[in-house]
């Protein structure tokens, strides 16, 4: 079912979900789930058997995937991962190519502009209806494309309307993304948020990228702040740092940076689709608020080695 939420599937009912004002279904805060003493040092938390393990799986439960245009992007590898680990998997981009992409993988494409909080709400009710509440929200969309480059000018050059879509596309979007659904991830008593950041911004910075840079540290402020929000309700929230990784749109430039780093390459959009995925399972339980950098390890050297 083609779904676009510029166009008229919003023409013959209003969305149920107010967009300026969305409801957060909260479940009563108890605590920790049946601590029982058992001696000076020891506590039985929750409802989790001792010997049960940690599971990758996510079977059944509803991912939402935005900015997975691209065959080449790091969506697009996320989503595949989701698949794999038996999520049932929407995706998101601003063209109709989404769904190419959905055919490819056997998920369900949505076309929207998550900058506007009115198509948000509307593509949020249009993926309850086919799929079913979301439980996993990877909020990747923003990531500069061959269509959409990347704003480079340096501050005293920067137009406030770059400085305003820089933002929107990259903190904005993720913002409205999280807002919509957090409220049934909490009713539920389970949910995973990861968001996309950068290390440009959180761990280090080019000249012209003050934009994007300020942006991308931003959704690391909001990640930690929604993870202390969230967290008594059983839901998580990450973000995940990539540094130079080979995709479709990345230029030369970046491509011979990458050629620099310890690794002595850049990465795949898939190694870090792998990070992601780990963050939205079960396994990552008792991780929140977290930033995990993929970047070869090119963030932590002190200086040129070679």
């Amino acid at each position: 079912m083609v779904f676009d939420a510029r166009a008229g599937d919003r023409a013959d009912s209003r969305s149920r979900r107010d967009a300026a004002r969305p409801a957060l279904a909260r479940r009563s805060r108890t605590g920790v789930a049946n601590a029982i003493p058992a001696g000076a040092d020891t506590l039985r938390f929750g409802p989790i058997a001792d010997d049960e393990p940690a599971t990758m799986r996510l079977d059944g439960r509803v991912a939402l995937v935005t900015g997975a245009g691209s065959p080449d992007g790091i969506g697009y590898a996320t989503a595949r991962r989701l698949c794999g680990l038996g999520a049932r998997v929407a995706i998101v981009s601003t063209t109709r190519r989404i769904h190419d992409r959905a055919s490819e993988l056997g998920a369900t494409g949505f076309v929207a502009d998550l900058t506007d909080e009115a198509e948000v709400a509307a593509l949020a009710d249009a993926i309850v209806d086919q799929l079913g509440e979301v439980e996993v929200l990877v909020n990747n969309a923003g990531l500069a494309s061959r269509t959409s480059p990347e704003v480079l000018r340096p501050v005293g050059q920067l137009s406030y309307d770059e400085w305003h879509r820089e933002i929107e596309r990259n903190l904005t979007t993720a913002f409205l993304c999280s807002r919509a659904f957090i409220g049934g991830m909490a009713e539920r008593g389970w949910g995973r948020i990861v968001n996309l950041a950068a290390t440009a911004g959180p761990v280090n910075a080019l000249p012209t990228e003050a934009a994007y840079a300020a942006a991308k540290a931003g959704v690391v402020g909001f990640t930690r702040a929604l993870a202390l929000e969230m967290i008594a309700d059983g839901v998580t929230v990450n973000a995940v740092a990539p540094g130079k990784i080979y995709t479709a749109a990345s230029t030369m430039t970046e491509l011979k940076q990458g050629l620099d780093t310890p690794a002595g390459r850049p990465g795949t959009p898939d190694e870090v689709a792998a990070a992601i995925a780990f963050l939205c399972s079960p396994a990552a339980s008792y991780i929140t608020g977290q930033m995990l950098v993929v970047d070869g390890g090119n963030s932590v050297r002190e200086a040129e080695f070679r």
